[in-house]
């Protein structure tokens, strides 16, 4: 037994509890990005064999579900979310046979496996894109979005792309224009054809009897359009959340383009195929009002039952910005439920994005404890448990096709997707025996895995001791949440669940030490166990710098 393992069975040990149907609420995702994880084959690339292979791994952390994105054959023009095959795997990442054994293991040690889902648009290179694009008149000929040109040639709309410019391609063969959300190679499909439809469900019926135990929707506000194709108004208000501020995405009002209404039967209908296999959805939701639609997606229990946004993905990081996201989603959810994530593979590490230059570990342990304090299901990026930076790269070993549209304002996602340190004693931190397709920055070997099971005091071992803590109280997995005005940069709340004291805790997500009293936190006794190091006597609070305090109501 591991390090980690070891401490994960003393903390729970002689606890068993019964899963509720809605275990989910209580669980904790850790995503890993295949690519990036563990090569086992020597191409300098990861695959689904080393996912397998670094399952203990997970397990030891003490998460619930694994996320792993796209794995599906495809060009990788945007790294396998350019789907030309919902129904196998590429070989880069390996077989069907491959994800059998993953799937095996990860369901011997107690994990859920949940998988990527890109249904809003495919490859250019898919076979139903291929055919649709032939004429006017074949069987899939409107299974994607098509439409004529202006009488002057032009798109027939001014709706863009996420990745740049207008969101419409001109195709010779049919004579029209096709749109795509995203790049040109990835076409949108027509969710207004029932056919495809039920092409997706099927698809995922075909994961579902494989075993997998649920689906993180990508890019799930995008399944429909505005079918009389009306261009978008300017935004009110420039959007700089969920895309670059260099990006004149962000200043239209997204309403005819994306998170359309019909969306919520096709959800209907997902959920009704989920409840066949007793599995569970996440969304991503990047809408301009991406809380409002958080709780649309997720309430009245008959659509997705998690969802997450981009609010706490972006550089703001006060205490009250972090409120706000919170007590904004719970304002508007009827019975929903949210999936608070702060760094994934599409932001800057949140380090870097919210620790700045010179963030130590201590900072990274905060942030996770006040991660796991908030009201919903926690989602891991892999390696921001050992506290990774973002890497600088150069322009030369960029693959990003966002990073090489907006370079240099903006450098794209591959400083985040650096492979898996695991132990700097081997060539590139052991993430592969070949060049990876990535570097391994410096700072990232000396944060390898190996060298922090070493380290009690490392981010790792802290990682995986606090989750296994969390488990201990219902009131941080199930209970309301209440915050508490606090002086910046100072973020305090509170836990209640029926039937059990309440539940405070205090962060300060600051680099000075914080002196300063909440009254209501009176008549709360310390909770040990987290290594956090924060101190109050009778409401008095003295936490250190990325210090925190948790403490139970005296009864």
């Amino acid at each position: 037994m591991s390090d980690m393992s070891h401490l994960a069975h003393q903390i729970q040990s002689g606890v068993q509890h019964k899963k509720p149907q809605d275990w989910w609420r209580d669980a904790v995702i850790y995503q890993v990005y295949p690519r990036s994880f563990l090569d086992t084959n020597g191409d300098g690339i990861g695959d689904l064999p080393g996912i397998t292979a670094k399952l203990n791994y997970i397990a030891d952390l003490g998460v619930d579900i694994v996320w792993i994105s796209p794995f599906f054959t495809s060009p990788m023009r945007d790294f396998g979310y350019d789907v030309a095959d919902y129904c196998d795997v590429d070989p880069l990442f390996g077989s069907l046979a491959d994800f059998d054994e993953l799937i095996q293991r990860a369901h011997s040690l107690g994990l859920k496996v949940m998988i990527d889902q890109v249904l809003s648009h495919s490859s250019d290179m898919h076979p139903w894109f291929i055919e649709s694009r032939q004429s006017r008149d074949n069987p899939k000929a409107d299974w994607y979005v098509w439409s004529d040109p202006k009488p002057d040639g032009t798109p027939p709309n001014n709706w863009l792309s996420i990745f740049g410019g207008s969101a419409w391609q001109w195709d010779s063969r049919r004579r029209q224009y096709y749109f795509h959300n995203f790049l040109t190679s990835q076409p949108d499909m027509n969710f207004h054809q029932p056919a495809v439809q039920q092409a997706h469900l099927d698809n995922m019926r075909f994961w579902l009897e494989r075993g997998v135990d649920g689906f993180r929707m990508d890019a799930c506000i995008f399944h429909f359009h505005d079918q009389a194709l009306r261009d978008n108004p300017p935004a009110e208000k420039q959007n700089t959340v969920s895309v670059s501020a260099v990006n004149p995405y962000g200043m239209q009002a997204h309403i005819y383009d994306n998170t359309r209404p019909e969306n919520l039967a096709f959800f209907q209908r997902l959920r009704s195929l989920l409840n066949e296999y007793g599995a569970v959805a996440i969304g991503e939701i990047g809408s301009d009002d991406a809380l409002g639609v958080m709780a649309q997606y997720t309430a009245d229990n008959d659509k997705l039952q998690m969802a997450y946004s981009f609010n706490l993905l972006t550089a703001e990081n006060s205490a009250a910005h972090i409120r706000t996201q919170v007590e904004e989603f719970e304002a508007k959810v009827t019975g929903g439920w949210a999936s608070w994530s702060v760094g994934n593979h599409d932001v800057n590490r949140v380090m870097t994005r919210w620790g700045g230059a010179h963030a130590t570990p201590a900072f990274a342990k905060v942030i996770l404890a006040m991660q796991l304090a908030l009201k919903g299901t926690p989602c891991l990026y892999q390696g921001d448990e050992l506290a990774l930076i973002e890497a600088d790269l150069p322009y030369e070993v960029l693959q990003d096709p966002v990073g090489l549209t907006f370079w240099p304002e903006m450098k794209g996602r591959d400083g985040c997707r650096t492979p898996m340190p695991w132990d700097s004693a081997f060539p590139h931190a052991g993430f592969s025996a070949a060049t990876p397709w990535l570097p391994v920055p410096d700072a990232h070997q000396q944060a390898a895995v190996a060298q922090q099971l070493s380290d009690p005091t490392s981010a790792l071992n802290f990682a995986a001791k606090i989750i296994a803590w969390r488990k201990q109280f219902p009131q941080l997995t199930r209970g309301d949440i209440q915050f508490f005005d606090a002086p910046e940069p100072i973020l305090a709340l509170r836990r209640r669940l029926t039937g059990l004291p309440d539940m405070v805790a205090v962060f300060n997500l600051g680099t000075q030490e914080m002196r300063f009293e909440i009254k209501e936190s009176q008549g709360f006794h310390a909770i040990a166990g987290h290594s956090l190091h924060g101190e109050c006597l009778h409401g008095q609070f003295v936490l250190p710098p990325h210090g925190a305090w948790f403490g139970l109501q005296s009864v």
